[in-house]
This record gives C-alpha cells, sequence and structure tokens, in this order.
C-alpha cells in the first residue's frame, strides 16, 4: 500500500509540474510587447530632399514628408518592409506608415493646425500622425550604401523614440561586412542582424518599466480670459491647484509627477506617470485618462471646461466660462 501511494504522489508531482512548465510558457508567449512603427530618420528624410513646410501658429516650420519618400524613394519601401519583418519574426507588433499616412488623410482636423480662439492646441502633422498610428515606438530608420570596388556596404542607425515622449528609449548602429550583393533588404539584413537582438532587448525593457512604474505624459492646465474661476478660487475650503494636485496624486501611478508650474492662470505637470490599463484592464492613453479630470472638475465643482491633445502623450485642461 505504502508503495501505490508512493506512486500516486508521483504522478500527481510530476503532473503538477508539467501544469506549471505549461502555465509559466503561456505566461511568456502572452507577454505584452510594444506596438513599433518603421520610419525614416529625420536626418535621412533631409539628406534625400523629403521635407515640407507647414504653418506652426502663423510661422513656418519645417518636418519630414514621409508620404513624398514613400512615392518617390522605392527604397525606402524595401527598406521598412526589411525591418518590419525582422521585428516581426522576434513576436513585436507593426504599424505600417503607409496604411497609417492613408487614415491620417480621411481625418477632417489634419485640414487646419491653426490654434482656435477658445484655447484649442495647435499641432503639427507629424503630432496629427501620431494619434492615429497610435504606436508604442516609433523606430526612426537612417542608412547609407557605401562602394568600394565591385563591394558593397551598409551603414545604419536605429532608434527607438518613445512616441508619448519623444526620448529615446534605444539605439544601434554599425556597418555590415562587404558584399558583392547591390540588394539594398540584404545588404540591411547582413549589417542589422548582430544589432537588432540587443535592440529589441532595449524596446522591452523600456515597455516593461512602464507597466511597472506607469506611461510618462504631460498635463497642463489653463484658463481663458474671460473665465471667472482660476486655479487661486476656493471650493470646498481649497484652492484649486491644490485640489488639482490632490486628484493627481490618486491618479497617477505611486503618485508620480512633478508640478514644475503653478500661476493664479496656469498649472503645468510633467513626467506625469499613468496607468497602462485602467481599473477594467483596458488600454489607457493620455486623452482618456485627463478626461477623468475634466469630468470630476464639472461633477465636483461645477467647472466647465474642455480637453485637447497634443499628439499621443501631451494633454491640456482649458477652463472656460463661469463656475455653473
Amino acid at each position: 500500500r505504502s508503495s501505490a501511494a508512493s506512486d500516486v504522489y508521483k504522478r500527481q508531482t510530476f503532473i503538477n509540474i508539467i501544469f506549471l512548465c505549461v502555465f509559466t510558457l503561456t505566461g511568456f508567449c502572452q507577454a505584452k510587447k510594444p506596438t513599433i512603427m518603421v520610419v525614416p530618420s529625420d536626418v535621412w528624410c533631409y539628406q534625400n530632399g523629403f521635407v515640407k513646410e507647414y504653418d506652426d501658429m502663423g510661422s513656418k516650420s519645417t518636418i519630414s514628408d514621409y508620404k513624398a519618400a514613400l512615392l518617390k524613394n522605392p527604397d525606402l519601401t524595401l527598406a521598412i518592409s526589411k525591418i518590419g519583418e525582422m521585428m516581426s519574426e522576434r513576436g513585436f507588433n507593426l504599424k505600417v506608415l503607409a496604411d497609417c499616412l492613408k487614415a491620417l488623410d480621411t481625418e477632417a482636423a489634419e485640414e487646419s493646425v491653426s490654434m482656435t480662439d477658445q484655447g484649442g492646441i495647435a499641432e503639427s502633422p507629424i503630432d496629427k500622425l501620431r494619434k492615429v498610428a497610435k504606436a508604442d515606438i516609433w523606430m526612426q530608420l537612417m542608412w547609407t550604401v557605401n562602394k568600394k570596388g565591385p563591394q558593397h556596404t551598409l551603414t545604419f542607425n536605429l532608434q527607438g523614440i518613445d512616441a508619448y515622449t519623444n526620448k529615446q528609449i534605444a539605439a544601434a548602429s554599425g556597418t555590415g561586412e562587404p558584399s558583392f550583393s547591390v540588394e539594398l533588404p540584404v545588404l540591411l539584413e547582413e549589417a542589422i542582424i548582430g544589432h537588432i537582438d540587443q535592440f529589441n532587448s532595449q524596446l522591452q525593457a523600456h515597455f516593461d518599466d512602464l507597466f511597472e512604474n506607469g506611461r510618462e505624459v504631460s498635463l497642463e492646465c489653463k484658463r481663458t480670459n474671460d473665465s471667472d474661476v482660476n486655479f487661486e478660487s476656493e471650493f470646498d475650503g481649497d484652492e484649486l491647484s491644490f485640489l488639482i494636485e490632490d486628484w493627481m496624486a490618486q491618479n497617477t501611478v505611486s503618485g508620480r509627477f512633478s508640478t514644475s508650474d503653478v500661476t493664479e492662470n496656469r498649472m503645468k505637470f510633467e513626467q506625469v506617470r499613468i496607468p497602462m490599463v485602467n481599473a477594467n484592464g483596458r488600454a489607457l492613453d493620455t486623452r482618456n485618462w485627463a478626461n477623468e479630470l475634466r469630468k470630476a472638475l464639472r461633477t465636483k465643482y461645477n467647472i466647465k471646461a474642455k480637453l485637447s491633445t497634443k499628439g499621443l502623450g501631451q494633454a491640456y485642461i482649458i477652463i472656460e466660462g463661469s463656475q455653473q
């Protein structure tokens, strides 16, 4: 009987170990990876003449023209496809630049970049594209093909840019071994293959940090000139500025934010860490997060406010009119 009981125990232990292994592997397979979009770097666009001007609140600014680059330079499409292929093979989710540009063209709001009289926020075409693409990270690619006799080498530079903060969070660069091939995808893969896994590790480490410590965004609160509510107005025995700071402390990851500027007419918060998902487990972006503050101002203090965003990572709460 003792031997039979021992056999049962061993079988049960073996089953438990198998179950644990399957559960652990499933967890790894389902690990959340960042969504990526590959774009040409600004330097590459400037060197190849793919730039355009836009009206930035009355002044002329210059940005990369991705649409013209894709239409006029077939090598760019090949390069983006090859990088996308290599990233996809490693389990990263990709957004296609050409598809996002098409979606951008259908947005009626993209026809104007002027600020409204009521305090609307002007956005550059790149800011607008980021909102349409909704990629976590932009991979900016630059390359140069070098020729020496019958052989070619390719020098590349990759930058991983957080689409919310515009900060560089990963980088890789190098030159491939001499090759007799003249095909760009082949040269690109040969040059990058030895660097891409380390680059991806940097991307994943950044994304893991976001889930642990929150996504970094910024928030600015303003008032219109005709509003009789300012940030020194008192509600429930306290100034509005302190009430907003209390809300920030309660609605950021571990209360992580920095109040960089407070005046009667303006409050600015930087290094704001918001959760990646809301209480229901759904993805949370800057707009939806800041909208909760707008609603709190209305429901708790009868303050009329509107919400504007710039790109993915900047939100603006604009107090307007009189207290309702």
